[in-house]
């Protein structure tokens, strides 16, 4: 039986819609930013890594609203963008000044880390085109209305942008829920995004505001507490050991205070080195948890964007009308598999995380 009712698909242009940033990753492989002499090049957003994970894995069809500048820059991100099959329609291109002195692409150094040394991330994202987003400049009774749209995900990130960006997020879940939209939230808190405009304070009067208009909300063991001040529980000696039962009795306080969540999910992560973290995740739904298979000493290559490939793959099992059980696996699958590749979004395909999901081997295919 499937976890949430949603719009019909022939009903619908669009399987998923997400807001978000996109930047250019720039990433030194297995060296560090600050000694580099050259690059790979690669598009991610937390938000956008899940329309593309939708989209190439699971074969739905994804947009993205997002806003870039007009310039070699936008357009490179843009033909990555074209690449992962998202539809790019409703991008709003802004006018280049010249030099980026009013607006500007983001751009994102990140180092996968090795051993002892984590992953390190270094984002040079003010004043971006996306962060420049104001009420008003997207028409959402068009984008949910006319074409239709099953799910609109966003989150956090693209919350802690600018001033203007919880407007913008908070206008977009309206229009989506009058429209019987569904709305998913990761709340991807980044300390980063938020030291300069208020902090954790500021990032729980937002997403506390924003979270009463979520069906499914999202987040790792730190978001619930630092995004929306829910306590762990005394069991938990820090947040990168909270376990499913905590998560369990730190729950009850969540949908008591927020009962329009319909979905709750959680990636369950503890970092032995930058190469090997337990993995695993849990999810509840009307009543019930369920647990995936926990993966002890997973192996990673980058573990950026495990969290939004789980996001995908949990989102893909409600849409194709699976149980809570199942999305959830898919999900932890989908994102252990994505960690073990270069670059934000996923290069996973479907029989590869149903294959994960069932408990398959890695042995040689030939």
């Amino acid at each position: 039986m499937s976890v949430l009712q949603l719009r019909p698909a022939a009903e619908c242009r669009y399987d998923v819609v997400s807001l978000g940033e996109v930047m250019l990753r720039l990433d030194p492989g297995d060296g560090r930013v600050r000694t580099a002499r050259q690059f790979a090049a690669w598009e991610g957003g937390g938000e956008y890594n899940v329309a593309r994970g939708l989209r190439r894995c699971f074969g739905q069809r994804a947009a993205v609203v997002t806003s870039l500048v007009d310039n070699e820059v936008g357009r490179l991100i843009e033909d990555f963008m074209l690449t992962g099959g998202v539809d790019v329609s409703h991008v709003l291109w802004r006018e280049s000044d010249g030099i980026g002195r009013t607006v500007r692409n983001g751009l994102n150094f990140t180092e996968r880390g090795y051993g002892v040394r984590g992953a390190k991330g270094t984002s040079d994202r003010g004043h971006t085109a996306t962060a420049a987003f104001k009420v008003g400049e997207v028409d959402w009774d068009d984008l949910f209305g006319r074409a239709g749209a099953r799910w609109l995900h966003t989150g956090g990130i693209f919350a802690g942008l600018s001033e203007t960006t919880p407007d913008v997020a908070e206008e977009a879940m309206i229009a989506a829920q009058r429209h019987g939209t569904r709305v998913s939230y990761d709340l991807n808190f980044r300390p980063s995004l938020w030291s300069g405009i208020g902090g954790p304070d500021r990032a729980q009067e937002v997403n506390r505001r924003l979270a009463r208009h979520v069906d499914v909300m999202i987040g790792n063991e730190e978001d619930f507490s630092t995004s929306l001040g829910f306590d762990v529980p005394d069991t938990a000696d820090d947040l990168s050991s909270l376990d499913a039962g905590n998560f369990r009795r730190m729950l009850g306080k969540v949908t008591a205070e927020y009962p329009n969540f319909e979905v709750v999910a959680t990636t369950l992560r503890a970092v032995r080195t930058a190469l090997r973290n337990d993995w695993g995740a849990i999810a509840w739904a009307d009543g019930e948890f369920v647990e995936a298979v926990h993966r002890p000493d997973l192996d990673i290559l980058d573990r950026v964007g495990g969290g939004d490939s789980f996001a995908s793959g949990l989102i893909f099992g409600i849409l194709d009308g699976r149980s809570l059980a199942e999305a959830v696996e898919l999900g932890a699958a989908h994102g252990a598999l994505a960690m073990t590749t270069p670059g934000d979004t996923s290069m996973a395909t479907l029989a590869e995380v149903e294959a994960v999901a069932a408990g398959g081997s890695a042995r040689v295919q030939r």
